[in-house]
């Protein structure tokens, strides 16, 4: 079987969870999938399954780089997932530096 159609097979958590740790090279990555939350709204076609995410990334890639560039490098390698019914994300990107700040 080949990529494509694993990739049809897995959920999009799980697609975006590979996407994001295979090129950001995160050292922290939750995803919560908070769509019951939105079920109804306007924005949400039909049931609302695996449409809206919230997002902790902590990643070395993100040194140096402002809170929108992270955001713009989430989006980008989202960007087939916002085009097949992902509807919102809500990002929190850190680097390592700055997660142990928190702590």
């Amino acid at each position: 079987m080949g990529s494509r159609a694993t990739n049809v097979l897995l959920s999009r958590a799980n697609r975006i969870r590979q996407k994001l740790q295979s090129t950001l090279e995160t050292s922290v990555l939750e995803i919560e999938d908070v769509s019951y939350q939105h079920a109804g709204h306007a924005g949400v076609k039909g049931d609302a399954n695996e449409t809206h995410f919230n997002i902790k990334i902590v990643s070395p890639k993100f040194d140096g780089q402002s809170l929108v560039k992270r955001h713009r490098m989430v989006y980008d390698l989202l960007a087939d997932e916002l085009q097949s019914g992902l509807h919102a994300l809500s990002i929190v990107a850190k680097t390592p530096q700055e997660e142990l700040k928190v702590r």
